[in-house]
């Protein structure tokens, strides 16, 4: 049986760059194909409602409507579409408002054509792709000066390892890039990150990023040494 197809629309007011990237996608990656071209996010609306694309790679910044109200809308009106972001700009603001529209991901254009590629079979997987140029500043909700109590204390059973990997996810690595920088196999990795998940009270990723100014606050603190 014949494997589906991702199915991508690519949003840009860019259309040089739009067309770019579907070029570059066609012909590298035979698991992906491009339903569409839209150019506005007025008109990526009206293209999600008219060929049901699997994953909307979105421009931020567009004319007419821009990439964050269209994620709202998209997501509002077709929750099941997957919205990627694809800027040229690491602003706070933008990665903020379109986490919490329900984009699963934000990413920089000068990302490599491979990466770019790996990141949309992710997203179709079910993974949050963050750039990591922009991952350090990404506040998802209101920064409080105390940090949660009980997230502190779960965040205390996790044992040093597990440690070590909630700093590298908190940083937008991949499982992948987890592994290879603790030296361990991707399956290991995964074991660790399910135990995270378990003894946070978590059950994806983007919670975890959630809590990422407590994570970043604790592990910074002598409180964050195992007992």
């Amino acid at each position: 049986m014949e494997e589906r197809l991702i199915r991508v629309l690519i949003v840009d007011d860019q259309r040089m760059f739009a067309e770019s990237i579907k070029y570059i996608i066609e012909s590298r990656a035979s698991d992906i194909q491009i339903v569409g071209l839209a150019f506005d996010g007025q008109e990526a609306v009206r293209a999600v409602e008219e060929m049901r694309p699997d994953i909307v790679l979105m421009d931020v910044r567009m004319p007419v409507m821009d990439g964050v109200e269209a994620a709202r809308l998209i997501g509002r009106q077709r929750p099941e579409v997957k919205v990627l972001m694809l800027t040229t700009f690491p602003d706070d603001e933008y990665v903020k408002a379109s986490l919490r529209h329900g984009a699963v991901g934000y990413l920089l254009k000068n990302r490599p054509p491979a990466e770019l590629i790996n990141s949309i079979r992710a997203v179709n997987g079910g993974i949050l792709q963050i750039d990591p140029a922009v991952s350090q500043s990404l506040i998802l909700g209101k920064k409080t000066d105390t940090p949660d109590e009980q997230i502190v204390a779960n965040l205390r059973t996790l044992t040093h390892r597990e440690r070590e990997v909630i700093s590298l996810m908190v940083q937008a690595l991949d499982n992948r890039q987890i592994a290879a920088t603790l030296n361990v196999a991707e399956q290991t990795v995964r074991n660790y990150i399910s135990t995270i998940y378990d003894k946070l009270g978590v059950t994806h990723r983007m919670d975890v990023l959630r809590m990422m100014d407590q994570i970043v606050e604790f592990l910074d603190s002598g409180d964050s040494r195992p007992d």
